[in-house]
């Protein structure tokens, strides 16, 4: 069994308010008497892609578990890999994977420069190819990346959600040890399926988006920032728990 803790969209923004909500969560796990696998956090890491807000990004989200992190639509691929990953300077997609003992993690990055919806472009899906062909079949996989390419009935979300998603679905559908997709972008937890495989949505750390039949503002600050673990059993079964840490 391994336990993966997933958290998204912290949005740096050099104000007190993101980074204590951020902080709040990472000292959570980083209080567990459990090692985790690894902590994914899947796109937004800064509000306005700044390089002090990775350099304040990069000491909140260091950790004693191995972490993990992809852009999002707020992201700068430049000073991302500068200063947060501590790579040259490149405008290409950030496409990191992990391999853990049991399973493998590819985190890819869907944002698309200047722009809020995403897509997975040419290099990143001949990249994910490679992981997978690189992959025993009877290793699992969890394919991780910012936005998510299904609708989740959230208007303000669905309307700059990842396409040409059917692309990625026709990868996921020859690779039958993809155990599960995970992403964030929206704000709000959900689950549904993507491709026939589990697509589940972390929550947002910063604030959380309101559902349409829910009264109040669409984006609401003042609940509690939250993650989500994802359990990976051994017949590579994928089971979510969301927790609130603030």
């Amino acid at each position: 069994m391994l336990v993966f803790a997933h958290l998204s969209d912290i949005h740096l923004d050099g104000s007190p308010r993101s980074a204590d909500r951020a902080r709040a969560v990472m000292d959570h796990l980083d209080a567990l008497p459990y090692d985790l696998a690894a902590v994914l956090v899947t796109g937004d890491i800064a509000d306005h892609g700044l390089p002090a807000e990775y350099e304040e990004a990069r000491e909140i989200l260091a950790s004693r578990h191995p972490v993990l992190i992809c852009p999002g639509n707020h992201d700068v691929r430049g000073a991302f890999r500068e200063v947060l990953l501590g790579e040259p300077a490149a405008d290409g997609p950030v496409n990191q994977v992990l391999r853990t003992e049991g399973a493998v993690v590819a985190l890819c990055d869907s944002s698309v420069p200047g722009k809020d919806e995403g897509r997975l472009d040419d290099e990143t899906l001949a990249w994910l190819e490679s992981v997978l062909a690189g992959t025993p079949e009877d290793v699992p996989v969890l394919v991780a990346f910012h936005h998510p390419p299904a609708v989740l009935h959230v208007p303000l979300v669905d309307a700059i959600r990842q396409f040409d998603e059917e692309r990625l679905a026709a990868l996921v559908t020859r690779h039958p040890n993809i155990a599960a997709l995970l992403c964030g972008h929206a704000h709000t937890p959900a689950a549904t399926t993507f491709a026939g495989r589990p697509l589940v949505v972390a929550p947002g750390v910063v604030s959380t988006v309101k559902l349409p039949w829910e009264p109040g503002e669409i984006l609401d600050h003042t609940l509690p920032p939250a993650l989500a673990f994802h359990v990976l059993d051994d017949d590579r079964r994928l089971t979510t728990h969301y927790r609130i840490t603030g």
